[in-house]
């Protein structure tokens, strides 16, 4: 059977080669991969809904409340069955080991990552897991078009536009938002913005959108139309919200960092999914709105209704006191990131897109309250416009993001009515954040250990120089224990003027510079009692064979050297000349920025 299937291959590559332009293929692979990823989005959300309407119907409906405390726990347990022994790999965060393929592995992902978040996602949220689906959704998407892109030989630059179109079409499919979709893969996984790329990320998302529609008709997420007006006197409060945004932004990532570090430290799967499924139960239970994704509680904020999801059956509070209600609001925001750090520190699989969501628009709702009841002042802005403009703000700062939180938001909104205050808080919150914190949470580990280089523009074409294609081996070598009369033999048959010099298993042992010996070439006398070892010098820089690019480029401006010799376990192999390097780099340049 699967003779069959790479005899298929090799003949639909053949065809393809024949008939189709590159461009034409790409179009075509980008549809294939926003419908690819419609279609996760639509099993993860519909696979979550399942788990979750189980759990609250039937014999338990009656002890739900109770069931809190042990929901989470048995859902990061099947979690942890379902890595161990069906996939037999970790799953890792959706876009974070995205944006990892993309770093560090030139966008090749394995194939287990195209089913992975798929079986684990639905399982981690529908127990009760306080994280999202858009990531893993991406996660899906990207994983089937970096393996399409795999086997149909596509070379790297457009494997990582393939991943840019699974990121817009996860957002287009999710949020029926397809302009926002293609801001977020341009800004995220910070794809150029040429004709080339901008037409396959227009098609994924506008295929995924058609496949939402298909299977979800016109019901979005987050259903809302706004109707208000922006009223300039409202700036200031805006900016107000935009400074606290850019604050939470900042406690969002310091806790996301403190939480993972602290679960690093738990020696065994088994301990964290244990420790953690435990403390995520008595969080739920004391606070139901942080179960699961937490989209019923934005719309309730953003209808005005904040005290259906405040209900809760272990308290007696007074929701009629809205002094009561903006102190729960406010305890949602400060845990709400607890709960999902929580979530995926015990194992479990999700995103942070909705969490960041869940507690922006509680905390602009939380904001616009505090305004219209600060006693004796009568000041008075719309609600519903701080819910949905919290949530652009946090989205903003968290994600470093602030296109894709405006055109969002707007999008999702129907209409551009906040587009100013959108603009004014997304922009306060992100520069705020970004002064604070290089990095978002999504590249704050690659970042910190310069492993990013999606977005450094050098650092990408390096990425995809490869130090093979550079290595000269021209270099005519000298034994360690010849004499100078040798060396000049080997001088008279070298167009080089740098000798690398080698002992008898070929070790690296130095090189000997033309200059150096010049003069000494032409005393005969000279021949038999000076040895090659006391011309021999050691260069100031080493390439190692296992170095990556940037390093090489690095060791190049360090030593100030034109010729670098390259050893692999201690053997030499060849230069690298910095005119070759540069000749590679510039060729690659023009190559990526005409695709």
């Amino acid at each position: 059977m699967l003779q069959k299937l790479s005899k298929l291959l090799e003949f639909f590559i053949e065809w393809r080669q024949k008939n189709l332009t590159e461009r034409q293929f790409i179009y075509i692979l980008s549809i294939v991969v926003g419908l690819t990823s419609g279609l996760g989005a639509v099993v993860l959300k519909n696979f979550t809904h399942f788990i979750q309407y189980r759990l609250r119907e039937g014999i338990i409906q009656d002890y739900y409340i109770g069931f809190y405390f042990v929901f989470p726990l048995i859902g990061l347990f099947l979690v942890y069955l379902i890595m161990k022994y069906i996939i037999k790999h970790k799953v890792s965060h959706g876009i974070p080991s995205t944006l990892y393929a993309i770093s560090q592995r030139k966008g090749i992902m394995k194939k287990f990552q195209m089913y992975g978040s798929i079986l684990t996602a639905p399982v981690t949220i529908g127990f009760g897991g306080s994280v999202g689906l858009e990531g893993p959704t991406v996660a899906t998407g990207a994983a089937i078009g970096s393996n399409l892109a795999s086997a149909f030989r596509i070379k790297q630059n457009t494997r990582t536009l393939l991943i840019g179109c699974a990121a817009a079409g996860a957002l287009s499919s999710i949020f029926k938002a397809p302009v926002a979709a293609i801001v977020f893969a341009i800004e995220v996984f910070s794809l150029d913005l040429t004709l080339m790329s901008l037409v396959p990320l227009l098609l994924a998302s506008l295929s995924a959108i058609i496949t939402s529609f298909m299977f979800f008709g016109s019901e979005r997420i987050i259903p809302f139309h706004i109707e208000e007006n922006f009223m300039v006197a409202d700036l200031p409060y805006y900016v107000v919200l935009g400074i606290i945004a850019g604050f939470v932004s900042i406690y969002f990532a310091k806790v996301y960092d403190y939480t993972h570090r602290i679960f690093n430290r738990i020696n065994t799967p088994v301990e964290r999914f244990i420790i953690g499924g435990l403390a995520l139960g008595v969080i739920v239970y004391f606070m139901p709105p942080l179960y699961g994704e937490g989209f019923n509680m934005i719309n309730s904020l953003i209808k005005g209704n904040p005290e259906v999801a405040l209900v809760a059956p272990i308290f007696n509070f007074n929701l009629e006191n809205v002094w009561v209600v903006i102190a729960l609001l406010s305890g949602l925001v400060f845990v709400k990131i607890i709960a999902t750090s929580i979530t995926f520190g015990a194992g479990g699989v999700g995103g942070i897109f909705a969490p960041v969501l869940f507690m922006g628009s509680i905390m602009g709702n939380t904001i616009a309250k505090i305004i219209n009841n600060i006693p004796y002042l009568n000041l008075s802005v719309h609600e519903s416009s701080f819910t949905l403009v919290g949530m652009g703000g946090l989205m903003a700062g968290v994600l470093h993001a602030p296109l894709t939180a405006i055109f969002l938001i707007a999008e999702l909104t129907g209409g551009y009515n906040l587009f100013i205050p959108l603009m004014l808080t997304a922009a306060i919150s992100y520069s705020l954040t970004k002064y604070y914190l290089n990095y978002s949470v999504y590249t704050a580990e690659l970042g910190l250990q310069g492993k990013l280089v999606t977005h450094n523009k050098d650092k990408v074409v390096l990425m995809f120089m490869q130090l093979d294609k550079v290595i000269e081996k021209n270099f005519v070598t000298i034994n360690y224990d010849a004499m100078l009369g040798d060396l000049v033999e080997v001088i008279a048959h070298s167009s080089r003027n740098i000798y690398p010099v080698v002992d008898d298993d070929n070790k690296f042992k130095g090189v000997i510079f033309l200059d150096d010996v010049r003069e000494m070439m032409f005393d005969s006398k000279l021949y038999d009692k000076t040895t090659v070892a006391s011309l021999t010098t050691m260069p100031g820089e080493i390439i190692y064979y296992d170095d990556s690019m940037p390093t090489v480029m690095d060791k190049f401006q360090r030593s100030d050297a034109w010729n670098l010799p390259v050893v692999d376990m201690g053997k030499y192999v060849g230069f690298v000349s910095k005119s070759k390097m540069l000749s590679v780099y510039r060729k690659l340049l023009v190559d990526i920025t005409n695709d």
